[in-house]
């Protein structure tokens, strides 16, 4: 897909995986709604990216607000021709050990939001594909946890072995209508996701911008190619 003058919508897009992902599309010629619940985080980014980035307050674990953000991107833009589903947490502990709010807030963030979000897309995206030959790219953000299982990390695994479900369905299901799904598998990448799970992060994790360097090159392959799946590691694992 040639990203110039096309419109994308980025989860999570006040921090870490989610600022790069909106500063490669927007470097691509792209227009960047981005989603997060802070103002003030995406008022700041904003100021730093420019005016083609359109700041959009908006927890994705509510539908309604979900509904109301993609509402706003119809009535601004129009279409949506990339969705990039990178909102996510961790919250890590034993079976017995894990409180209850932090399973929830696992599967309302990682599961719940993905949904809300894709599910508000693929109608614009249908009907692209059907005016114009093809629809658009849905990228979900998994991990390596979506891979393997971890003690300790049960809950995080579950969420993530569900975003690899449903990308592999969503692949299958939307392919007829001209929409591409792609699920990342990152490992350790140098954000603050190792802060809110409050554990220690791998000092040789990988960058923010290349990995969005790696879902630039997805997007932007002919329209009749489909990378559906991707596994990023750092080169030095952790001891």
């Amino acid at each position: 897909m040639d990203l110039h003058d096309k419109v994308a919508v980025v989860t999570g897009a006040s921090r870490g995986l989610g600022r790069a992902f909106a500063a490669a599309l927007l470097q691509a010629g792209a227009r960047v709604f981005g989603l997060a619940r802070s103002a003030d985080d995406l008022k700041a980014i904003h100021q730093a990216l420019g005016e083609r980035f359109t700041p959009v307050a908006c927890d994705v674990t509510k539908q309604k607000r979900t509904d109301a953000a993609f509402a706003r991107v119809v009535e601004e833009a129009g279409r949506c021709d990339v969705l990039i589903n990178n909102a996510g947490l961790g919250r890590f502990g034993d079976v017995d050990a894990l409180a209850v709010d932090d399973w929830h807030v696992q599967v309302e963030t990682n599961l719940n939001g993905l949904f809300y979000c894709t599910r508000a897309a693929v109608p614009l995206m249908k009907a692209q594909h059907k005016n114009e030959g093809f629809g658009g790219h849905i990228v979900n953000v998994a991990s390596v946890a979506g891979l393997v299982g971890n003690a300790g990390m049960g809950a995080y695994n579950a969420t993530k072995f569900g975003v690899r479900g449903l990308s592999e369905a969503w692949m299958k299901e939307l392919r007829p209508h001209g929409i591409k799904v792609t699920c990342l598998y990152p490992g350790s990448v140098a954000t603050h996701f190792f802060e809110v799970a409050e554990t220690t992060m791998n000092p040789h994790a990988m960058r923010p911008e290349d990995v969005a360097a790696t879902v630039l090159h997805a997007l932007q392959t002919p329209n009749d190619y489909l990378i559906s799946e991707i596994v990023l590691r750092p080169m030095t694992p952790r001891a």
